[in-house]
């Protein structure tokens, strides 16, 4: 991974960042392994909000430690792009786990969502949006164009927006609750990818 391709992100910058990624070069962890680890938590994730739809305390608890998982999933991503550039630890397959893991995290956790909502069908809808705006990103990458990480709802947002429902959720109804939140990424990843559709479009016809 080359900074050109890397998501511009001002936690990258923060101190407890750095201190993470340092501990980990560290200990040996390569940012291989922590690709890794994001795909475990994501798993975790999907069995939390199913466990979620038992109801009562299980559900409250399930639903506040899904959300902890979602944001161990972008510290996760934070943290392996990280240790591969400034702690030097690149391996030469590491885009394949940069990328890989991203699409099965996106697929576990907004199917899990969409379980825990009784909307399986809204879930999968979700997962395949975030998935196919990672398909537009590396097709203009693939044609030698910058990576387009722009929004509305690119995966830092989703990924806000889906920790912002299922705490909701564990306060209130999570029925409804997840099944707003669920609409609201479907309908923002929608528009995410017209827009880098529409971008990639016009790069190509100027090419």
């Amino acid at each position: 991974m080359s900074d050109e391709n890397r998501r511009p992100l001002t936690s990258r910058n923060s101190a407890w960042a750095e201190r993470l990624a340092s501990w980990a070069v560290a200990k040996g962890i390569t940012p291989n392994q922590i690709s890794q680890a994001s795909m475990a938590f994501a798993a975790l994730g999907f069995l939390l909000y199913w466990l979620s739809t038992t109801g009562g305390v299980l559900q409250f608890l399930a639903l506040l430690l899904a959300a902890a998982t979602l944001q161990a999933r972008l510290v996760c991503n934070l943290i392996d792009g990280m240790v591969a550039i400034e702690g030097g630890k690149g391996a030469k397959d590491g885009p394949f786990w940069n990328e890989a893991p991203d699409r099965v995290s996106d697929l576990l956790f907004f199917t899990g969502a969409g379980l825990a909502a009784g909307r399986p069908d809204l879930g999968l809808l979700a997962a395949t949006l975030a998935i196919a705006t990672a398909y537009i990103r590396e097709l203009g990458r693939a044609e030698g164009f910058p990576p387009d990480f722009s929004g509305p709802l690119a995966k830092p947002q989703r990924m806000a927006v889906l920790t912002a429902g299922t705490v909701l959720a564990a306060l209130y109804a999570s029925h409804w609750t997840l099944t707003i939140t669920l609409w609201i990424i479907a309908l923002g990843t929608a528009a995410t990818i017209l827009r880098r559709s529409w971008t990639l479009i016009g790069k190509l016809k100027t090419k």
